[in-house]
């Protein structure tokens, strides 16, 4: 299972929270967010990472040349939609970017918000549900209702988010059955912050599963 952890804003953050097991790092580059790094922040992080994590950016309603520009110039190996971007979007990104990994996030409310999800997955390469909140995008601490996922496949991989954290992963992972998790304020002191202690409970709970 994929192990994503969002809202990396420090290098020597980073560089432990890759080794404790992370598989993917995110980096929010959307402005308004509390998390918000520029390119230098990310590359200073991303040139401590092995090459075998994922990096991955967080982009809301961006242009297609901004996140191209930011994706070459960072070092990400992906790019995380998390706005409104059509599935034509998504394609005309495909060819801006053809060596990256597409994840599409979308807010879920109900049954009707995963009736999207059909739309996607033939242009992305993963999809990520979050919890829906009026304002912000992510990193809310919101959680989504997990019995509605119960039944859920779409046709390609997928993650779970929204309030994820590690006292409350396993009862997710029991109900849930997603390809990755993807956590951030689960595991903050402060919004970019990260509490590493909260970060190394998470991979000793997730040990359970895996063994």
């Amino acid at each position: 299972m994929r192990i994503k952890i969002c809202g990396i804003t420090q290098p020597e953050q980073g560089k432990t929270i890759a080794s404790l097991g992370a598989t993917a790092l995110g980096f929010m580059c959307v402005p308004s967010s509390p998390r918000y790094v520029n390119v230098e922040q990310i590359r200073a992080v991303v040139e401590q990472l092995p090459e075998n994590v994922d990096k991955i950016g967080v982009f809301a309603n961006a242009s297609l040349e901004e996140i191209k520009q930011t994706v070459l110039d960072s070092g990400l190996t992906g790019a995380q939609l998390h706005g409104d971007e059509s599935p034509e979007f998504v394609l005309q990104l495909r060819e801006y970017l053809p060596d990256v990994e597409i994840l599409k996030a979308l807010r879920i409310r109900g049954t009707e918000d995963l009736e999207k999800v059909s739309s996607y997955t033939n242009y992305v390469d993963t999809v990520l549900l979050d919890a829906y909140h009026p304002q912000q995008l992510g990193g809310t601490g919101i959680t989504l209702d997990w019995a509605m996922l119960e039944q859920f496949s779409p046709g390609c991989p997928w993650f779970l988010a929204g309030g994820l954290t590690p006292d409350n992963i396993l009862d997710a992972l029991n109900q849930v059955h997603p390809n990755g998790i993807d956590l951030s304020s689960g595991v903050e002191r402060a919004p970019g912050d990260k509490d590493l202690d909260k970060v190394a409970k998470l991979f000793e709970k997730l040990k359970v599963v895996s063994s």
